[in-house]
């Protein structure tokens, strides 16, 4: 068993040691909104926080301490829109990683269409099979050594979006969404084998 001290190693090969560790992770497709401008990105440090009230979290990280376009249009707006990425549109997610400047929409590389949202301005992606509506509950700077190294945003929904064949006595159907996950490097993993486990009583 290797056990190696974090200090010990660069920025690079901690993050190859935490996404090759930490997996399957689902993926946050997110929209937001700058001025007329929408900008779209995959996230893969994406995760729930509570069901009352319903929140999710997407961890935004910076590079050399410059906020990305999501997190500054959160910020601003205090809007996104999460999708759930599935294997209809991880290819066309894949293409929104682009780095582009911020008065470009990376939805332009895309086969996606606009879809506007019934509560906040910012408007999601049609195709996606889950749409998650909004509103940010809290932003969390995540500091080290000085500096602002990530965002860390809470946001909680205000409106669900969900395929009507996804739907049933109130569960989704995890197999007909067919979510995507990612791995580490270019990989990522679809759902792959259920089973069932009893909990304790």
């Amino acid at each position: 068993m290797l056990s190696i001290e974090p200090s010990a190693l660069t920025e690079r090969d901690t993050y190859k040691f935490l996404i090759g560790s930490i997996v399957p992770r689902p993926i946050a497709f997110v929209t937001t909104r700058n001025g007329d401008v929408i900008n779209a990105a995959p996230f893969s440090y994406f995760n729930v926080v509570a069901s009352n009230p319903p929140l999710v979290s997407v961890s935004v990280q910076r590079k050399d301490g410059v906020m990305k376009d999501t997190a500054r249009n959160v910020l601003l707006t205090n809007e996104l829109v999460i999708h759930v990425v599935d294997e209809t549109n991880v290819f066309d997610v894949n293409e929104t990683a682009a780095n582009l400047d911020a008065d470009e929409s990376e939805l332009s590389r895309t086969t996606f269409t606009l879809q506007p949202s019934d509560v906040i301005t910012t408007p999601g992606v049609k195709e996606a099979k889950i749409r998650l509506e909004c509103v940010l509950h809290q932003h969390v700077p995540i500091e080290h050594e000085g500096q602002t190294t990530a965002d860390f945003l809470i946001a909680r929904v205000v409106r669900f979006h969900i395929d009507r064949e996804l739907y049933e006595q109130g569960r989704i159907d995890a197999r007909r969404l067919a979510p995507v996950s990612r791995i580490a490097g270019n990989s990522y993993a679809t759902l792959g084998d259920l089973f069932d486990v009893k909990r304790p009583e």
